[in-house]
């Protein structure tokens, strides 16, 4: 790897942007694609395919075989709220490499003893968030049932690049979100970026289950959608 390259692509990791290296196989200088430019780079579809992936592989076209390497971000989960939800959601989200932070004020909630080994901030999200950059490869989930919580946090995360932005709650009370949310400035199309209520429709019922569902859901707008969001 050229030099020149090698230091776009430690800026672009520092920056949390993915960047794909293409090695053509047939012979050919390498080049660096930087996410941003994909739709306009002659093998477009194969590199948006392999960043929707995340995974480096062999790319066969007419004009030739090459290998792209692969270079992503590790993916943030984003939770406020150290409920039983959230007991149950954090380990099973490390299982899919997921890093999570969880944040709530609550400090009786929001304990070491109950969330070992997780990233906990017992701080109001609004404070948090103004200094935790949410981008593209961060998804956020909002597991109170507190508004006070719970909404400057989605407002952080509706204003951003976040591929998913989900709330527990019923629909009489999302409907209520929405209004309070509303009220901010927020258009129908930001608000419809909500899931909620949140998680994959399975019938969930227990805490386990039910971080089951968001998890498959955060899975499912990360892997079913492309880097420039559009559907896969």
């Amino acid at each position: 790897m050229e030099l020149e390259s090698l230091a776009t692509l430690n800026a672009e990791r520092a920056a949390r942007r993915a960047a794909v290296l293409v090695t053509p196989l047939d012979g050919g200088p390498q080049r660096l694609v930087k996410a941003a430019d994909v739709a306009g780079d002659p093998l477009g579809a194969g590199i948006a395919e392999r960043l929707r992936l995340g995974k480096s592989g062999l790319l066969e076209t007419d004009a030739g075989r090459y290998f792209l390497t692969v270079q992503v971000p590790p993916v943030r989960l984003v939770v406020t709220g150290a409920v039983h939800i959230s007991q149950a959601l954090a380990p099973m989200a490390r299982l899919i490499d997921l890093d999570v932070t969880i944040i709530d004020p609550r400090t009786a909630f929001a304990s070491p003893e109950r969330f070992p080994d997780v990233r906990l901030l017992a701080a109001w999200p609004d404070a948090v968030l103004r200094d935790m950059p949410i981008d593209r490869y961060t998804a956020f989930a909002a597991l109170t049932h507190d508004p006070k919580i719970d909404d400057p946090a989605l407002a952080a995360a509706l204003r951003s690049e976040a591929f998913y932005v989900g709330a527990l709650g019923s629909r009489k009370t999302h409907a209520k979100r929405l209004e309070r949310l509303g009220e901010q400035g927020f258009s129908d199309m930001d608000l419809a970026r909500i899931k909620a209520p949140i998680g994959l429709p399975i019938g969930a019922v227990s805490p386990a289950e039910i971080a089951l569902a968001i998890l498959g859901e955060v899975v499912a707008a990360l892997r079913l959608t492309s880097p420039r969001g559009e559907a896969s």
